[in-house]
């Protein structure tokens, strides 16, 4: 007979999660950047193993836990599908010269010293429009990245600042899907949530665009990438450069803001820039088909391999060369595996109480006002690392924390903001996050790379911190 399960102690819960930090350090300690390339999934799996085990201990069966992994890998079924139709869109737009021409254009009107602040701006402005952090990455955000590089940035920086200014809209439009869910979850009028959110978001973007006002001129090297002619006249020697091709990433943008979902939005993106490798690039395309010894159906299958697999367009300079190379669907299977690896270790904890048992732990602490927000906000960031989802580290502590704001007679505003200003923008600093997985894979850059640069990122939990404990516009019922 099935003993009944028992409550895990706060010991027992620790332990998976601190045997996944521990097991992760020596991992990237060992492996360094190559970590994510299978290492890194394996941790997650071992960290896993130790959750169920101790949870079957406790007299829960597998196939609870079985159906609990499942449950949670479900959730970032919507991720993984992105991810597979941005790696397709980097094909197309690539090989159309959408991308390229970006990168063109770009270099005529950005130079270095001000490279960082522009990038956090555009992504400001891009994601406030469409209300999508994912979709501004895999927009304006590889553009950017293209720039970036050429004139001689870091890497981790432009992916810093792009994320900073991509998350600032995430957490502010209307359109964002964050912004509701936070709203909703706490029981709040949606624009009484954003203009109460705007107390502690606005100082956070300002802090963090000044850091890349400064950075620009004392940290980035102003000489590194100021010829950049010669770049411009590789990429119009192999691409036709047109203002034309702008309108696919205009369209894609369009059709966000008009609130069509971003899947079906950023495969239709990826579709026009098929047909514009047709229209504007079709000397470019037979030549690659070519080079893949393709000779019937060749423009076809040309097109397809973009799509799923590795493109080169080869200019004789190597900078360039670097920038002009996608890996398509295929470059995206790492980050899908790393996503499935979280995704079951963040099943185990949930169906095993351990997340539960450990957010007790933090409510129990509370003494004052300032306490609460800090164990809603340590919520979030738990959340992020334990469930490695976006949704789950927003809706988990706003269940779990509602009553406990009106016994104390606050407003759920301050909720309903401290799940946005520590959940929403803390899920990117996780490098097995579905967010810190995705942006790694669009952009190229590793999360632990772009991290310390993601500013506003950082900044948001501690700005929500110092303005409950200094009891600075606490809303009350």
């Amino acid at each position: 007979m099935q003993a009944t399960p028992k409550v895990p102690s706060l010991l027992i819960s620790l332990i998976p999660l601190v045997a996944l930090i521990i097991m992760l350090m020596t991992n990237v300690t060992i492996f360094g950047d190559d970590a994510l390339s299978g290492s890194n999934q394996l941790i997650l799996i071992f960290a896993a193993a130790i959750g169920s085990m101790l949870a079957m201990l406790q007299g829960l069966r597998w196939e609870h836990i079985l159906e609990g992994i499942v449950a949670s890998i479900k959730i970032a079924t919507p991720a993984i599908l992105l991810l597979l139709m941005v790696g397709a869109l980097s094909g197309t737009w690539l090989l159309s010269g959408i991308v390229p021409a970006m990168i063109y254009y770009g270099l005529s009107i950005l130079q270095p010293s001000y490279f960082l602040l522009a990038a956090s701006l555009i992504s400001v402005v891009v994601s406030l429009a469409t209300g999508s952090s994912w979709s501004t990455a895999a927009t304006v955000g590889i553009a950017l990245m293209g720039i970036g590089t050429t004139l001689g940035v870091h890497p981790g920086m432009v992916a810093g600042a792009i994320l900073s200014g991509a998350y600032f809209g995430d957490k502010l439009s209307p359109l964002s899907d964050t912004t509701n869910l936070a709203a909703g979850a706490s029981g709040v009028e949606l624009f009484a949530h954003i203009r109460y959110m705007t107390i502690t978001t606005l100082p956070s973007i300002g802090i963090a665009l000044v850091i890349y006002l400064l950075m620009g001129f004392f940290v980035v090297n102003s000489d590194s990438g100021t010829d950049v002619s010669h770049i411009q006249n590789a990429i119009d020697q192999r691409f036709n450069i047109n203002p034309l091709l702008m309108l696919v990433p205009a369209a894609v943008i369009f059709m966000i803001y008009k609130k069509v979902p971003a899947l079906p939005a950023i495969f239709v993106g990826a579709i026009m820039g098929a047909v514009f490798a047709f229209i504007f690039q079709y000397p470019l395309l037979q030549e690659t088909g070519e080079k893949l010894e393709y000779e019937s159906f060749l423009n076809y299958k040309t097109i397809m391999h973009t799509m799923y697999g590795d493109t080169a367009v080869v200019t004789g300079d190597a900078a360039v060369d670097d920038l002009l190379s996608s890996s398509g669907m295929f470059g995206m299977l790492n980050t899908i595996w790393l996503i499935i690896t979280a995704m079951i270790f963040a099943g185990v904890m949930q169906s095993a109480g351990f997340l539960q048992r450990i957010t007790q732990a933090l409510i129990s602490l509370v003494r004052s006002d300032g306490d609460l927000v800090a164990a809603t906000a340590g919520t979030c960031v738990l959340s992020n690392v334990t469930t490695s989802d976006q949704y789950l580290a927003v809706t988990i502590p706003a269940g779990m924390f509602n009553d406990a704001y009106d016994e104390r007679g606050l407003d759920r505003k301050n909720l309903s903001r401290t799940l946005e200003d520590s959940g929403t923008v803390t899920s990117v600093l996780v490098p097995w996050n579905t967010c810190g997985a995705y942006h790694a894979g669009v952009l190229g850059v590793a999360t632990l790379s772009y991290a310390p640069f993601a500013f506003f990122c950082l900044i948001s939990p501690f700005m929500t911190l110092l303005f409950a404990y200094r009891n600075i516009k606490i809303a009350r019922i």
